[in-house]
């Protein structure tokens, strides 16, 4: 899988970013052994790798936003980082590459978590420029974001794949050069009943009943992506098949 080149975003050039970024990457890089942080000729990797993550949560930006269905991909990074003790900072990196990032581990294997400032639809603005600048393999990007086309509360686990008709995937994608191979986890929020607009849907908060729901799943999700990392694809994804719903009384 080859490396990207960093595209010609507006707004900044490839020598502001490495200016702004040099002290903070440098930093990162020494904290663990990262010699092997630019190989991608692997498969997805486990502990005996130690090769660094990114882990992107979709969503919107803004208040306005929170706990809408939309932005589950950002409460489940949300949930990662403070799982991890992982602060999500706002700073040069995330002005530059337009995100709201963490740095931190889950066990022995470094990550960089990410939520995209752009929009859910220019999501891929923000991801190809980490991907590129950082030069992480495209088999070490998880990406985790809603879909309307799982019933609510079910989650999936994929090595690779297409948008779906997701808006978000598909800007992430296009600005990948059409690579589809990274592992993504979505996030069922169900389909509307009756005449109710997708657009509306996907902005709604959830009912308070649901809320009691999606922590479960937002536990379920935390321990995938930990097994992921720690222990390799198929076992996270048996464990994601496995997982039940949680009942409660409407």
């Amino acid at each position: 899988m080859n490396h990207l080149r960093f595209p010609n975003y507006p707004y900044f050039s490839y020598r502001y970013l490495n200016s702004c970024l040099k002290k903070s990457t440098n930093n990162f890089l020494r904290t663990k052994s990262m010699h092997n942080f630019c190989s991608n000729n692997n498969p997805i990797s486990t502990t005996s790798s130690a090769e660094p993550w990114l882990i992107v949560g979709l969503g919107n930006p803004g208040k306005w936003c929170n706990s809408t269905r939309h932005n589950v991909g950002f409460e489940m990074v949300d949930r990662i980082a403070q799982s991890e003790g992982i602060p999500m900072r706002w700073g040069w990196s995330s002005l530059v590459l337009k995100a709201l990032f963490g740095k931190g581990f889950i066990g022995d294997i470094p990550i960089m978590l990410a939520k995209p400032q752009t929009f859910m639809n220019l999501s891929g603005w923000a991801v190809g420029a980490i991907v590129s600048y950082y030069k992480i393999p495209l088999n070490q990007v998880l990406v985790i974001y809603d879909d309307m086309d799982l019933p609510f509360a079910k989650l999936r686990l994929l090595p690779k794949g297409g948008h779906g008709g997701h808006n978000g995937m598909k800007n992430i994608i296009d600005h990948l050069k059409g690579s589809r191979d990274f592992p993504r986890l979505r996030i069922g929020i169900g389909r509307p009943s009756g005449n109710t607009d997708p657009i509306n849907y996907v902005l709604r908060p959830f009912t308070k009943e649901e809320n009691q729901e999606l922590d479960f799943v937002f536990q379920n999700g935390l321990e995938a992506v930990r097994i992921l990392l720690l222990e390799g694809f198929d076992k996270s994804a048996n464990y994601v098949n496995s997982a039940k719903p949680l009942k409660y009384d409407c």
